[in-house]
């Protein structure tokens, strides 16, 4: 039998919030691997998702059954590989038969060439972007890393739309009226024209000034040191309202944000939950490697989100994109 699930070790209150929402249907692509098949079940169990396992039938029935995993309760869309699996499950996302997309065991390139394509019904007026949501006993709340999967050289108009996806997410689904904070990252606190994320840092913030980013207080450049402690600003001699006190860090480049956010996991400890943002339905994104319990918070996550744009807490975005 299936060992128990240990579930500690998530943040406790997206799953207690999750499981007071509706169902969400999920496609979940290419479920070849024992942590994604277990991951769905376990999500379906705990309320979270209607899973339709979306995969060849027979590899799938074979995994359940060599870990004696009770598939029978769950729709099965055959189809021959995991490509096949990637277009099936976008065109279920296209023609609203499934409402979020789940990543199983293939590799994110592949899902996500899918999904960007600008005939496959999923893109929208915003740039795609992915986001971290973590908890960890050395910062005083729940925080989100943002890119650190998808786009890997943001450019500024690119960086406003993912510091974007990043504050919709937060504020819909907050259960608090409080503006969030976003920190963007760079190596120092200064602006040094030779350094681009200082420039595009110090950018971001005055469009969020104008009102071209909104509904998040913005500060940046801030070194990370800076940006997670309100005392290394103090020493630095920086006044700022994020400094210290940030939901949201922008990273430079998806190398920073990938280093940083495995970091914290794997020798932080934190917990984690990914999705990618942007899209017409949310994409729960997790790597291959991680444990059932960070897909399960990544299913939470979008049980909020999908809650959260069905009661127009989180807006829409339409039409072709980025």
């Amino acid at each position: 039998m299936p060992q128990q699930l240990d579930v500690s070790r998530i943040e406790k209150h997206l799953l207690e919030r999750a499981r007071t929402k509706p169902r969400t249907t999920t496609a979940i692509v290419h479920p070849c691997s024992r942590g994604a098949l277990l991951a769905a079940i376990e999500a379906a169990r705990g309320g979270l998702i209607e899973p339709v396992l979306v995969g060849p039938q027979s590899k799938i029935q074979a995994i359940a059954m060599e870990q004696e995993l009770d598939i029978s309760g769950y729709r099965l869309v055959d189809v021959p590989h995991s490509h096949a699996a990637a277009v099936k499950a976008v065109q279920m996302a296209a023609s609203s038969e499934v409402e979020a997309l789940m990543k199983g065991s293939l590799h994110t390139d592949e899902l996500m060439s899918e999904a960007v394509k600008h005939d496959g019904g999923l893109r929208t007026e915003r740039r795609i972007s992915h986001v971290f949501a973590l908890a960890d006993e050395n910062y005083h709340k729940p925080f989100f890393i943002t890119d650190a999967a998808v786009n890997i050289t943001p450019d500024l108009l690119a960086k406003k739309d993912i510091v974007q996806n990043a504050i919709d997410l937060v504020v819909g689904i907050s259960e608090q009226s409080t503006i969030p904070k976003v920190a963007v990252l760079s190596a120092v606190e200064t602006i040094h024209p030779a350094m681009q994320s200082t420039v595009d840092a110090a950018c971001l913030c005055k469009m969020a000034d104008r009102q071209q980013i909104t509904g998040a207080i913005l500060d940046g450049p801030l070194a990370y040191d800076n940006a997670i402690s309100m005392e290394a600003a103090d020493i630095k001699g920086i006044r700022s309202q994020v400094a210290g006190d940030a939901d949201i860090f922008l990273t430079p480049d998806l190398e920073a944000g990938n280093m940083l956010a495995k970091q914290l996991i794997l020798l932080g400890k934190a917990s984690a939950a990914g999705m990618v943002l942007g899209a017409r339905v949310p994409i729960i994104l997790t790597s291959r490697a991680a444990d059932v319990e960070s897909r399960i918070g990544s299913c939470a996550l979008a049980v909020l989100m999908v809650d959260a744009r069905r009661n127009n807490r989180m807006p829409f975005t339409k039409g072709a994109g980025k």
